[in-house]
């Protein structure tokens, strides 16, 4: 299991953060995704056949790009 927190910018309201949600959430493999929309950042932890690369393509593709994996 993997989890990273990516810097998001584009969120600007709670409709942002639901379709973050929903929409990754969907993915096979994701386990949990929580969207903060005070500091812009998502928390997505995921398992195969989930990977960071289809995860980053989905958020550009609903217009949501990451801008930045967050170490913590």
């Amino acid at each position: 299991m993997t989890t990273v927190t990516y810097s998001v910018p584009a969120m600007h309201c709670d409709h942002c953060t639901h379709t973050i949600e929903m929409e990754v959430g969907e993915l096979q493999g994701v386990q949990t995704v929580k969207a903060d929309l005070n500091t812009k950042k998502v928390q997505i932890t995921f398992d195969t056949p989930a990977s960071e690369q289809s995860i980053k393509a989905l958020l550009s593709e609903i217009d949501y790009p990451a801008e930045g994996l967050i170490t913590l």
